[in-house]
């Protein structure tokens, strides 16, 4: 087998031991089309993407375009059997096209997944885009910890998701919200929205849960509650950049109750991320303000409550705004992190002009309007605790 389109209605039971196994040569896979005009009068149809943009991109192992009503259930397992040998190789060359996702449902409503194993994907495990009322529930999503882009669920632009009991061991992001880069999100104007994340397990992923980088649509409405992290890069992971433009928007958001084991760095707010060829330009990484016009994205309301992180390594928390659009409000309540006793150096930020090994750092905020603590204990930090630089107004 090596790829399956779904159809509206489709119930696909993989049963115990059941193994859909993937071919991996290129030329056997139909390739997606970017964008292309639509014939009956619905104007430019998005088919293919990849990283935020339209491109042409091989069909997923298993696709859905405009399906509704289908469910894939069970204790089986979708085999991407990719490697270094296949798809990993030199991941950023494009040839044909982009590498297939795992699952990719693209303008679907009423889609469940529940209870399959999916490992070994060629990019993305999970990529609904455009699509609502999705529930993925019992899931293990699983890849090394050294594959390229193998994030494990990537909600993009879509709405009424819930992402619950499911495993995640992955080489990338755990879970990645997003919604297109500017020329998408300014177009389509379609944030993903309306997202609840619970009881899930992430393991060894760059971050547990990120929202970005490519949000030019927005992020409203997420909760994530009753999880647990270990061994990430990051924990709860906000990455956004200048150029995303006025409709990256993040608003609405809410972490609690979570634990989290030997994370990095368990809070991130990253607003000059260095992705893109223009990552390094002065544009993006300058820390001085810019004009606010149609590039300028936002973050307004973020809530961490009821967090537990031990064994931290490299900071408890990094917060950095832009100076032109801080951060409207971050909320940290009942939060406690300590750190490893033999704590590893790094960068807790993909950004230019902090020091690449940080280690043992406290919460650092800096261009946040208003800045919350509420029973915030750091344990352990060489240094402040808590470090504040261009900061409004600071309830504690």
């Amino acid at each position: 087998m090596f790829h399956l389109f779904l159809k509206d209605g489709l119930n696909l039971e993989l049963e115990e031991g059941a193994v859909l196994s993937a071919w991996t040569e290129r030329e056997k896979f139909p390739v997606l089309q970017g964008a292309y005009t639509s014939t009956d009068g619905k104007g430019e149809v998005l088919l293919g993407t990849w990283e935020g943009e339209a491109m042409p991109m091989f069909a997923g192992i298993i696709t859905g375009i405009n399906v509704k009503n289908a469910v894939i259930y069970g204790p089986g397992t979708i085999n991407g059997n990719a490697s270094r040998e296949n798809w990993w190789d030199r991941p950023k060359v494009i040839r044909i096209a982009a590498r297939p996702r795992m699952v990719f449902l693209n303008h679907c409503e009423n889609i469940v997944l529940a209870g399959i194993t999916v490992k070994n994907s060629p990019s993305w495990n999970i990529h609904p885009f455009f699509s609502n009322h999705l529930r993925f529930i019992g899931l293990n999503i699983l890849g090394p910890k050294d594959s390229p882009n193998t994030d494990g669920l990537d909600p993009e632009s879509c709405d009424d998701v819930e992402i619950a009991g499911v495993y995640f061991s992955v080489g990338d992001d755990c879970i990645a919200v997003k919604s297109g880069k500017i020329e998408v999100g300014a177009k389509y104007k379609t944030p993903s929205s309306n997202i609840t994340i619970r009881q899930c397990c992430m393991r060894d992923g760059h971050g547990s849960i990120t929202l970005g980088s490519e949000m030019a649509g927005g992020v409203k409405n997420l909760r994530a509650l009753d999880c647990v992290f270990l061994h990430t890069d990051r924990g709860l992971r906000i990455k956004t950049r200048r150029g995303r433009g006025k409709d990256a928007v993040i608003d609405g958001i809410l972490f609690e109750h979570i634990k989290m084991d030997h994370v990095m760095t368990p809070f991130v707010i990253n607003s000059f991320y260095f992705c893109d060829k223009d990552g390094h330009t002065d544009y993006v990484q300058c820390k001085d303000p810019l004009p606010v016009d149609d590039r300028t994205p936002s973050v307004k309301s973020l809530a961490f409550h009821n967090i537990h992180a031990e064994n931290c390594h490299v900071a408890a928390a990094f917060f950095y705004g832009l100076p032109e659009q801080k951060i409207e409000q971050v909320e940290m309540k009942n939060v406690y992190v300590n750190y490893a006793q033999e704590a590893k150096s790094g960068k807790p930020a993909m950004m230019d002009g902090i020091p690449d090994e940080i280690c043992k750092m406290g919460i650092y905020a800096n261009n946040i309007h208003k800045f919350v603590l509420e029973n915030v204990i750091v344990e352990g930090a060489d240094g402040e605790a808590i470090h504040i630089e261009n900061v409004d107004h600071v309830l504690e």
